[in-house]
């Protein structure tokens, strides 16, 4: 700029008194400027220190971080529509204000600058024969670019605000409907959600989880779990009274400033993945604030060595670290958390969470597999899967699978990469685990040892991978898909009806020797049912996909042994220890959140005659069995 003027200034004033530098009370200024700054004339010098003067002014005048706080801003609002002008999208009145507030300006930064102008020249002794005009165009010139300049920064961000505002649901049905009409089967399942959320309001409201047998509460993250957990169900039954409870505590009993850590996977699913449904389902954006604040205190687990989050972090202060037992996190874990944070991304506008889940997805495709298979741990401070572990799709392994198909629907399947790493899995599956029991040929998965030994274990938990084949058969896949996933879950419900409680333990071995009595062999320590919902969702699916009656009718023989074994009388429910006793199957004294959020939800669901309710084209279930909407783009 120095040389620019020093260049292109040459204007005869006459004398110009010599200005004293010496004499000045900014002789530390002078041991710093050149011997160019000196040769130059008075005028030169007055015109540069204008100019620097302006455009600090300007910087001062606009920059927001300089703007008072009473200053008066148009109002944003929302814009869907790609590529519109901002500024079009404000109301009427806020965009004349804005030419107007630009006039002002301008004409206020003409005047100060003309009065600064004068006063220096009177102080230096320029005499009025200078071309005052001349010099007052140039100003004006730079001023005008100025203001341009920062109005369309202005508007930019306006843009940006707008975007940030972030995609809204668009609410079509109408939940609380005074006409709705439930079916009987659905009624019952209606009524034990009630009465299970009457002995938790009575004896553990505000805390985590509820036991029935003792009348006590407990806490996990000490954020009223249950509650949260269930909104969304509250709202699909439409239980209006039950729902306004619900948000009620959401608006003035839930905080996430708590000195405790939390499991990033748990709490995701779990509290995140409810807020969001809640608020896709009625648009209340109470819950999008709760989603947003829940999700920047969680960020923190992110900052690891390989960008593979950490297990755990603290609410409060962020301190995220490896779980407590070890160096490692699940596999499942860090890979179960896109679909919600993803979908926090959309309706905030903010790309953060986003792109902190596609990274962690992008690690871990880029790791080795077999066959599209993954180990059940992976190490956040290496980001390398563990060679040595098991290959499961129970326990620590199973939502990784679950949650490649899901992506690859939530963003309108769009996005190829989750199902071609979907399908490399399920080719792997079928090559090195699938297999058939004596003497019955049930189809199960079973799971690899270290990587290699193969073993005829299968969780409950597996039993989601029935209605996840015939998921992606619905959207185009093979259709062998679906035959392998009416298998599994045939299966699946074998492991109800061949207990005499008629609830499946939460493990099984299935027999492989030729001319063994029986298909499964359930140790005495893998007796025990939490109420758990896989089964339950994969029937959901089927009935929906092929309307074939048998899904309805087996869940229904499945809800009526949850009924007769792990019911407490106006207390609600409870997990069990022993499913082949039916006589004594013993209170464990636990009511799973799960069992309310997925188990009566997905049981609700499976017996709704309603085709509108949650249609599979439009929604995608986390794995706690909260919707959230497809989106047509990714």
């Amino acid at each position: 700029m120095s040389s620019k003027h020093r260049d292109g200034v040459s204007i005869n004033l006459g004398f110009v008194p010599e200005f004293d530098y010496k004499s000045s009370s900014s002789q530390s200024w002078t041991r710093v400027w050149t011997m160019s700054w000196r040769r130059l004339s008075s005028l030169q010098r007055t015109i540069i220190v204008l100019f620097v003067c302006i455009v600090a002014l300007c910087f001062f005048y606009f920059h927001p971080t300089f703007q008072s706080n009473g200053s008066k801003s148009a109002k944003m609002v929302p814009i869907n529509v790609p590529g519109d002008n901002p500024v079009n999208n404000l109301p009427h009145d806020s965009v004349r204000e804005m030419e107007i507030e630009k006039a002002h300006k301008l004409e206020e930064l003409k005047e100060k600058a003309q009065k600064q102008l004068e006063n220096m020249m009177k102080q230096h002794g320029v005499k009025d024969d200078v071309d005052e005009d001349k010099v007052a165009d140039e100003k004006n010139k730079v001023e005008e670019n100025n203001f341009e300049n920062t109005n369309k920064e202005k508007e930019k961000d306006v843009e940006k605000k707008v975007d940030m505002e972030g995609v809204k649901p668009e609410l079509e049905y109408d939940f609380f409907d005074a006409n709705r009409k439930h079916n009987d089967r659905q009624k019952a399942v209606i009524e034990a959600f009630k009465e299970c959320w009457s002995a938790y309001k009575k004896y553990a409201w505000g805390h985590d989880e509820f036991h029935p047998v003792s009348k006590k509460h407990s806490e996990w993250f000490g954020v009223g779990l249950t509650i949260v957990d269930n909104i969304d169900t509250t709202i699909i039954m439409g239980l209006e009274e039950e729902y306004e409870e619900a948000r009620e505590f959401a608006t003035n009993g839930l905080s996430f400033d708590k000195d405790k850590d939390v499991n990033l996977f748990e709490i995701t699913i779990r509290v995140l993945g409810g807020l969001l449904s809640a608020y896709h389902l009625t648009g209340d954006e109470l819950f999008k604030t709760r989603a947003k604040d829940l999700g920047d205190r969680l960020l923190p687990c992110f900052n690891s060595p390989s960008r593979v989050p950490y297990s755990d972090v603290n609410l409060r202060s962020g301190n995220a670290h490896a779980p407590r037992w070890g160096p490692d996190s699940s596999t499942s874990e860090v890979t179960t958390i896109q679909i919600e944070f993803r979908d926090l991304s959309r309706i905030t506008g903010d790309p953060k969470y986003k792109e902190a889940v596609d990274e962690v997805y992008t690690h871990v495709h880029d790791e080795p597999k077999k066959d599209g298979l993954v180990p059940i741990f992976i190490n956040a401070q290496s980001g390398k899967l563990r060679n040595s572990g098991t290959i499961s799709f129970g326990a620590r392994g199973d939502s990784y699978y679950e949650y490649l198909l899901k992506q690859w629907l939530q963003t309108g399947k769009t996005e190829m990469k989750y199902k071609n790493d979907y399908l490399e899995a399920v080719q792997g599956m079928k090559t090195h685990l699938v297999r058939k029991s004596e003497p019955s040929k049930l189809t199960y998965i079973g799971e690899l040892l270290s990587g290699r030994n193969f073993s005829p274990k299968m969780d409950h938990l597996v039993c989601f991978m029935g209605g996840t084949l015939a998921l992606g058969y619905k959207n185009g896949l093979p259709e062998d898909h679906l035959e392998l996933g009416k298998e599994l879950t045939h299966t699946c419900y074998q492991m109800y009806a061949k207990m005499p409680t008629h609830l499946s333990p939460e493990i099984v071995y299935f027999n492989q020797a030729e001319g063994a009595p029986d298909d499964l062999i359930v140790k005495p320590l893998d007796a025990h049912n939490l109420l758990r919902p896989e089964t339950v969702e994969s029937l959901f699916y089927l009935y929906r996909i092929t309307k074939d009656e048998k899904y309805r009718d087996w869940g229904w023989k499945i809800f009526l042994a949850f009924k007769k074994h792990a019911r407490i009388e106006g207390l609600g429910y409870s997990s069990i220890n022993n499913v082949k006793n039916a006589g004594n199957p013993s209170f464990r004294d636990k009511l799973e959140s799960f069992f309310l959020a997925e188990t009566l939800k997905y049981l609700y669901l499976l017996f709704s005659d309603d085709a509108d309710l949650l249609p599979l084209d439009q929604y995608v279930f986390n794995t706690e069995g909260h919707p959230l909407p497809i989106y047509k783009s990714a």
